[in-house]
């Protein structure tokens, strides 16, 4: 991260500071070397007060319900959905970008929802809400590799089950687990903790992540479906998924069945992806190589495996992806949309 006095450079809010999206933030911002003028960690109150170092130096944690909005150019917002709801419009009153990292604005057709390796050519104009929508951890790795394919040979169905990790609950979801795990391994029958995950998370796969919907499908398998159809400009995409949850600490996986409106040629769709920014496919080379949640690789990176086209179906394949969640899914594709933000020069109201 980088202190400047250059009048252009942004002022920036970090709300949601103390979380396990907002720590890194604070360290991608740092490792990308994103040029600001201002920086402010905020929190709610009962997180304010608290030192945070950033570059070397302290900052204090301020109090959400106290702070001014004019004082930055950019907000990045990961506290949740309920507080996005409530503080944006503020943010975005008194002048500022918000990048939110919330479901809230989402589905907003007055707000871009963004992976900038998909789309970034929304973000040549600001956006009329004021807001940029960072997407689902899920649904983000999905798009990254279903766009190249849509474009070679077309799609037309997309099946989806994942992986998903405790972080996605943040840091009480990573000490639920592992408090549980301690606890399971001392006595199986015991109590597990179960506050975060429902139920217990340690040693157990749960099919069930977020809301029930009337429809039978979770909350977080409708985003996954709604936000790969605005990412992508494919209103009509027959897509489909299952969210599990896994004990597992950090990085979601996803296994996924694609089929085709035309033949694939498995050397060519291995060629494609490992072509894409940021891509990593391990049996480009080694069809016995495959990427895991505990050794994928470069954090920042999309990890696929297990890439087979059908010998039934040569318009059907499947891939395995594993990204972090937490950078991938989350921090890392909020700050690219600031850098791409900024490389464009436009900023609500302007860098004042």
């Amino acid at each position: 991260m980088t202190l400047v006095t250059d009048p252009t450079a942004p002022r920036i809010a970090l709300i949601g500071a103390t979380g396990a999206v907002g720590s890194t933030l604070i360290e991608l911002i740092e490792e990308r070397d994103l040029r600001y003028r201002e920086l402010y960690l905020v929190a709610s109150s009962r997180s304010a007060g608290r030192q945070i170092p950033v570059g070397g130096q302290p900052h204090e944690v301020r109090s959400l319900e106290d702070f001014d909005f004019g004082l930055v150019d950019i907000a990045f917002f990961s506290a949740g959905t309920s507080v996005s709801r409530a503080w944006v419009p503020a943010a975005v009153a008194k002048g500022a970008l918000v990048i939110d990292n919330t479901r809230a604005y989402r589905m907003d057709p007055d707000t871009p929802l963004v992976v900038p390796q998909i789309n970034y050519a929304v973000l040549d104009r600001p956006p009329g809400s004021g807001v940029i929508a960072n997407p689902n951890c899920s649904t983000i790795p999905l798009v990254r590799v279903l766009q190249p394919v849509e474009r070679r040979w077309g799609i037309r169905q997309v099946v989806v089950s994942t992986y998903q990790a405790a972080s996605g609950q943040g840091h009480q979801g990573i000490e639920e687990l592992l408090e549980g795990t301690e606890v399971a391994l001392r006595d199986p029958d015991a109590d597990l903790p179960s506050e975060r995950f429902s139920p217990p998370l340690a040693f157990n796969v749960v099919p069930f992540v977020d809301e029930l919907q009337d429809s039978g499908f979770t909350l977080e398998e409708q985003k996954m479906v709604q936000e790969s159809r605005k990412i992508l400009g494919l209103p009509d995409l027959d897509v489909t998924a299952t969210c599990v949850r896994v004990p597992v600490v950090n990085s979601h996986s996803e296994a996924v069945w694609v089929q085709t409106q035309e033949p694939v040629d498995r050397a060519e769709l291995v060629g494609l992806l490992s072509r894409q920014t940021e891509v990593t496919v391990h049996d480009a080379e080694n069809r016995a190589a495959f990427p895991t949640p505990l050794k994928a690789g470069h954090p920042d990176h999309v990890h696929v495996g297990r890439v087979r086209v059908s010998p039934h179906n040569p318009r059907g394949f499947w891939l395995w992806l594993v990204s972090d969640n937490l950078r991938v899914g989350a921090a890392l594709n909020a700050v690219q949309i600031a850098e791409y933000a900024l490389a464009r020069g436009f900023l609500s109201g302007g860098v004042r």
